[in-house]
């Protein structure tokens, strides 16, 4: 039985995956920049991002935990495959596009991206905000599916074909 446990836990962080697109904006409602690599600032956030300039959407509420955002490319084609939904990288109004990272089992846990440590604070939920920028019926089909908020432990800069893996 604790050899199975084992197996098990060893599955579990076995992965590793890669940043696919990274996106920022500068004050909510702007579209989102396609940049090749972005600064990210340990517990500020993004470097010329609408978070860390207290410029974003919710900053009349903000939160130490949504220093970043991450979202899933398996996401996108799931939307394409299952619901004919296409979105963009840019679309989703989330900072780092991966492939190949479990987002939703990262809640509480560190992970790195190259060199930057980062904690997984909680999921992302979709808002009926990115309906009304992409003029698509998104919020359902993204439910439990709309991306991970992460505080920045160390920071530094990620680039686009940087890896991911647990810390």
């Amino acid at each position: 039985m604790d050899h199975a446990v084992t197996d098990q836990k060893a599955v579990q962080t076995s992965w590793t995956g890669r940043v696919e697109f990274l996106h920022i904006a500068p004050r909510s409602f702007l579209p989102m920049r396609s940049m090749p690599c972005i600064e990210l600032v340990a517990g500020a956030g993004i470097t010329g991002d609408r978070y860390s300039t207290a410029s974003g959407f919710y900053s009349d509420r903000p939160e130490e935990g949504r220093q970043v955002t991450l979202f899933e490319a398996e996401t996108l084609e799931a939307l394409a495959r299952d619901h004919q939904i296409q979105l963009g990288p840019e679309d989703h109004r989330r900072n780092i596009t991966t492939r190949g990272v479990p987002l939703n089992h990262l809640v509480g846990r560190c992970f790195r991206i190259g060199q930057v440590l980062l904690e997984a604070t909680r999921l992302s939920t979709p808002c009926r905000h990115i309906e009304q920028i992409t003029g698509k019926e998104i919020f359902t089909p993204l439910l439990h599916r709309s991306g991970l908020h992460a505080r920045i432990l160390t920071g530094g800069e990620v680039c686009v074909g940087d890896v991911v893996r647990p810390e």
